[in-house]
């Protein structure tokens, strides 16, 4: 039998007693008063032995519906990608997932140019001059490029798009109470920001303005116009972007961004039931100095051999937490590697070829829906998402299509009270012509 635990017997019990020189578990707990003392049974089922318990555990784990035995039209931020089997391989190599913040250059060589090599794909494809590792999802790079822009203008306003993700905008308020930050939202129009709504809300108060591109909607949001409104007032145009998009829309750096944030879980990183996962946060070299997180340089040795070194660090990120300037400190660089491995095994070529069939396959589904008589809400430019809106709850029909093993949208009345029955569909390069036929299919049966 192999265990995934060490069983412990009676005689490892008296045996670690004695050691200790008790004579009883009771006795260990002697300083516990009676009065606070747990003296009655658990209110949880009798033990089970190991091969008994594992069998429980898989009939209760088959029940989820996954990704192998499903087909997902669902997205909103964590989508189902194809992952080259080259990931598995390099980051289950030890010295790669036992290694933790390389403080120590002389030996994490092989660390720090996985980071920086992270570091300069994310800068090519946002077209930044910067970018870092280490943060821990796209929400909270989003919320620290809020605090960045607060810290660098000494404005205390923060204005963020309706159509950036609902979660990413809960998480940025969260940050601005600590910080005593004012958050205003400015209002969606036909699908993309309100442009007229941001002129009159934007002044010369304001630290920095967000925008998602795409955004949640799956539209493309016009970055030059806005771009223009918001350098008008001297704020920070911050834009947060899904990275595969990247491969074929405009990077945000070539449209006046000066930070660019999101999450890398399109390369290489699984759904994972929405984590862990992996930030990236890229500025212009303006702004360098004022990254958080973990920035890894390019140096050469005494004998000029090519090296790496953490750079630009401020101690207190690590240790002195009362006077940090940022709320990150643990270490994302695993997944940051999976996500380097991802895009070095895809190549330009095929990060612009996967970024392509995402907008091929979408249009495709979404000109099926609508011979299929579906109303496309917000329909113009997108790229692999788009809403539909049905005539039932969106909630209802999902647990309908998991009967017939198919992941429905995101259901948009959780979010917008005005899109109830509205559903946010992802067609990602995974889903086949014939998956996509079924699905429309399915969903009209089920709306009719």
């Amino acid at each position: 039998m192999q265990h995934r635990y060490l069983p412990m017997t009676d005689h490892d019990k008296r045996t670690m007693l004695e050691t200790i020189g008790v004579s009883s578990v009771d006795e260990l707990f002697s300083d516990i008063p009676e009065k606070v003392r747990f003296k009655r049974e658990y209110n949880i089922k009798p033990a089970k032995s190991e091969p008994a318990l594992m069998k429980e555990l898989f009939k209760l784990s088959s029940k989820n519906a996954d990704l192998k035995t499903n087909v997902s039209f669902l997205g909103a931020g964590v989508y189902d990608h194809y992952i080259p089997v080259i990931v598995d391989h390099v980051i289950s190599r030890s010295e790669f997932y036992t290694a933790y913040t390389p403080y120590q250059p002389e030996i994490s060589q092989g660390e720090l140019q996985a980071i920086f090599e992270f570091q300069t794909m994310i800068c090519e494809l946002t077209g930044m001059d910067v970018a870092n590792s280490s943060m821990y999802d796209g929400g909270t790079a989003l919320a620290e490029a809020a605090m960045l822009s607060a810290g660098h203008t000494k404005r205390k306003t923060i204005i963020v798009s309706e159509a950036v993700h609902p979660e990413s905008r809960e998480v940025l308020k969260t940050y601005a109470k600590g910080q005593h930050l004012q958050v205003l939202e400015v209002p969606v129009k036909d699908g993309v920001t309100d442009a007229e709504a941001l002129k009159n809300l934007i002044n010369d108060e304001v630290a920095s303005v967000i925008i998602q591109y795409p955004n949640f909607f799956g539209r493309i949001e016009p970055l030059k116009d806005l771009e223009e409104i918001i350098h008008q007032h001297k704020a920070l145009f911050v834009v947060s972007s899904n990275p595969l998009s990247l491969g074929i829309l405009t990077p945000p750096g070539k449209l006046g961004a000066d930070i660019v944030i999101g999450d890398a879980q399109p390369f290489g990183i699984p759904t994972a039931f929405g984590g862990p996962h992996c930030g990236y946060f890229a500025v212009t070299s303006k702004l360098m100095r004022k990254v958080p997180g973990r920035l890894v340089g390019q140096t050469t040795d005494e004998e000029g051999r090519r090296g790496f070194v953490l750079t630009l660090q401020a101690r207190e990120q690590h240790i002195r937490r009362d006077k940090a300037t940022s709320n990150i400190c643990s270490n994302q660089a695993l997944n940051a590697l999976a996500a380097s491995v991802a895009m070095t095994a895809l190549g330009k070529k095929g990060v612009r070829e996967m970024a392509a069939a995402n907008v091929q396959k979408a249009h495709y589904a979404k000109t099926a829906f609508k011979q299929a008589g579906f109303e496309i809400v917000y329909d113009g430019c997108s790229f692999n998402e788009f809403v539909i809106k049905l005539n039932k709850p969106a909630k209802e029909i999902n647990q309908q299509l998991l009967q017939k093993e198919i992941i429905g949208g995101y259901d948009l009345g959780r979010d917008y009270p005005e899109l109830s029955n509205h559903m946010l569909i992802a067609v990602t390069e995974q889903r086949t012509k014939e998956e996509i036929d079924t699905f429309v299919k399915e969903l009209g049966d089920l709306h009719a």
